[in-house]
């Protein structure tokens, strides 16, 4: 499956956009479809952090074990995650230009199991829906905090 890629421009200052995403304590509060996050890890930021973050999806709960792989301060973050036999491996970066952000959200999925191989070109549809859509909830929530 090709990377799926998202970019918003966000009339809000950099350092706001970042924690928004960064901080999952923040990103949980943003997104409507995140309903439960437990950190498995003592620290709940940086590289290393990881955590079970639980999605409501079409009714039921799913479960996702991700883990802080890159962080950089108000620059970029990159979340991995082994899940129903495909490595989902996220980044997010941003910039700013003229008192505006632009975020890049960037999901490449990379399928080790035969079922996986076989349905991922089958849902990315969906899952590009629900990125763009969560991306629409990032930037209402840092614009709205102006």
């Amino acid at each position: 499956m090709k990377p799926i890629k998202v970019t918003k421009e966000i009339q809000a200052p950099l350092a706001l956009v970042f924690q928004t995403v960064a901080d999952i304590r923040e990103f949980s509060k943003v997104i409507p479809h995140i309903v439960d996050v437990k950190f498995l890890t003592e620290q709940q930021s940086g590289v290393g952090t990881r955590f079970v973050e639980t999605r409501r999806m079409n009714g039921k709960d799913e479960c996702t074990e991700l883990e802080v792989t890159e962080f950089v301060e108000n620059d970029k973050i990159r979340l991995v995650a082994d899940s129903h036999g495909t490595i989902w491996d996220t980044t997010f970066t941003v910039t700013e230009q003229n008192g505006q952000t632009t975020l890049v959200m960037v999901m490449a999925a990379k399928a080790h199991k035969l079922l996986s191989k076989l349905m991922n070109p089958l849902i990315k549809g969906m899952v590009t829906k629900a990125v763009v859509s969560d991306m629409d909830e990032v930037k209402a929530f840092c614009e709205n905090q102006n």
